[in-house]
């Protein structure tokens, strides 16, 4: 799964995601959680701010229990709740870093994973409109997850989808919806890529959003 992620590297961003212009001001985060307002490229190469828990367009508030946070390429272009927005509503997520937590006795420990470079990378997302009987409109998303590669395996058995450079373009156009064509490109990113280490459980609580959080417990560098 994806449950929390950063984007706090914010330099070169519009150009990197070949952003058109906005108005938005991107403010670093160290601790993206659920249900907090992200940023992503929609099919218009727009930058859109999303609440993270999907909610299909077609939910009723009597059903209105939970959001989903993630959905499985296995079954993405399949279930109701994703089918719609996987051929007309895909999106990038922007970030530079995921965390997932590693059962080790009976602890919990956090890890931190991204690219080797450090560089900006992009979720492959979906998002939706729900019309609440107020009238007033919420913009959701979903972070579509995969298999874990082998960096990310030992610590969890799923991962997000982060889409190469070369595949951003393809997910996001508006006129591809060829499931084949757009499950093709929802497989593990290549673990020689990326490294992983431990962190601080500061990452734990959600209200918790500083530079510490992503600095490494000594001798906890891991790679492929």
């Amino acid at each position: 799964m994806c449950g929390r992620f950063s984007l706090y590297r914010l330099e070169g961003i519009i150009e990197r995601f070949r952003v058109k212009k906005t108005t938005f001001q991107i403010i670093p985060s160290y601790n993206i959680a659920p249900s907090h307002e992200i940023f992503a490229i929609d099919s218009n190469n727009q930058l859109i701010k999303l609440k993270w828990g999907l909610i299909p367009f077609w939910t009723k508030e009597r059903t209105l229990k939970k959001t989903i946070i993630n959905a499985r390429a296995e079954s993405v272009d399949k279930k109701p709740a994703f089918k719609n927005s996987f051929k007309y509503k895909r999106c990038l997520i922007p970030a530079d870093g995921f965390y997932e937590w590693k059962a080790e006795g009976k602890r919990k420990v956090p890890y931190r994973i991204s690219l080797k470079n450090n560089e900006l990378f992009g979720f492959a997302g979906l998002w939706d409109s729900w019309k609440a009987p107020s009238g007033k409109v919420i913009n959701t998303c979903a972070i579509i997850t995969t298999a874990a590669n082998s960096l990310v395996k030992p610590i969890h058995n799923r991962m997000p989808v982060i889409l190469p450079r070369e595949a951003e373009n393809i997910w996001l156009n508006p006129s591809l919806t060829d499931s084949q064509v757009l499950n093709n490109l929802l497989i593990p990113y290549p673990a020689e890529l990326m490294k992983a280490y431990k962190i601080s459980d500061l990452v734990n609580s959600p209200s918790n959003n500083t530079p510490k959080i992503v600095e490494a417990i000594a001798e906890s560098y891991f790679s492929c």
